[in-house]
């Protein structure tokens, strides 16, 4: 079973099968996933609806940030435990 850190009896049970049928846990899959090809694709290629995953992403507590960069500018995303 993929570990991750939203307790069990939180996720449901279409959650799990995703979760399953990739074999990696479902927050690594949404951030990965729209951050390189877009909520819509990642709906899609999950198997689920964009208000399914709209709702996920509410759910799992995951933030969204839109950032706008000039041309010659980069963004840089720190990860913090």
């Amino acid at each position: 079973m993929v570990q991750m850190g939203l307790r069990t009896s939180r996720r449901t049970k279409l959650m799990r099968r995703v979760e399953e049928k990739f074999s990696r846990p479902l927050v690594d899959l949404i951030v990965e996933g729209v951050n390189i090809k877009g909520l819509s694709r990642t709906a899609e290629e999950l198997g689920v609806s964009k208000a399914t995953l709209g709702y996920w992403i509410l759910k799992l507590k995951i933030e969204q940030h839109r950032v706008l960069l000039k041309p010659g500018q980069t963004f840089q995303i720190i990860e913090t435990r």
